[in-house]
């Protein structure tokens, strides 16, 4: 938490001055390699580390939060922003259900498909996603 405490301001700080997509993408990329890495420790040093990883997760989330405002059409911000999260949620509950069968197969197996689908969403984002640049907006 300290290392999302310390990245929060001064990232949202730098996206509104800039695009926010490269933000958000670093975001979805440290999302990705968190399953990863602690798939790969192996004493309480590289645990913390990972946590470390982990905090960064907050890395561009001001920003996704803003970038999701802006996509959105006026007179339907609150809507679009209400239905981001609900789609959201749904998907990472039916994920955390599915992450329940793969752990009884293995943890391997659970942290390797977390880290794949991480890859998968985050290279879909990066391809096709958005950004609040002046050919994107209305």
């Amino acid at each position: 938490m300290t290392v999302a405490v310390l990245v929060y301001i001064p990232v949202a700080w730098m996206a509104d001055r800039t695009t926010k997509k490269p933000f958000v993408a670093m975001t979805f990329v440290f999302f990705t390699l968190f399953p990863l890495a602690l798939l790969f420790c192996q004493s309480f040093w590289t645990l913390a580390a990972v946590f470390v990883l982990r905090g960064l997760k907050e890395f561009g989330e001001p920003t996704r939060k803003a970038l999701i405002m802006d996509l959105a059409p006026e007179g339907r911000k609150a809507a679009m922003f209400g239905l981001y999260y609900l789609l959201r949620d749904v998907v990472v509950s039916v994920a955390a259900f599915g992450g329940a069968f793969l752990w009884i197969i293995s943890p391997t197996v659970n942290f390797l498909a977390a880290f794949a689908f991480g890859v998968a969403g985050t290279t879909w984002f990066i391809l096709f996603g958005k950004d609040d640049s002046p050919e994107n907006t209305p």
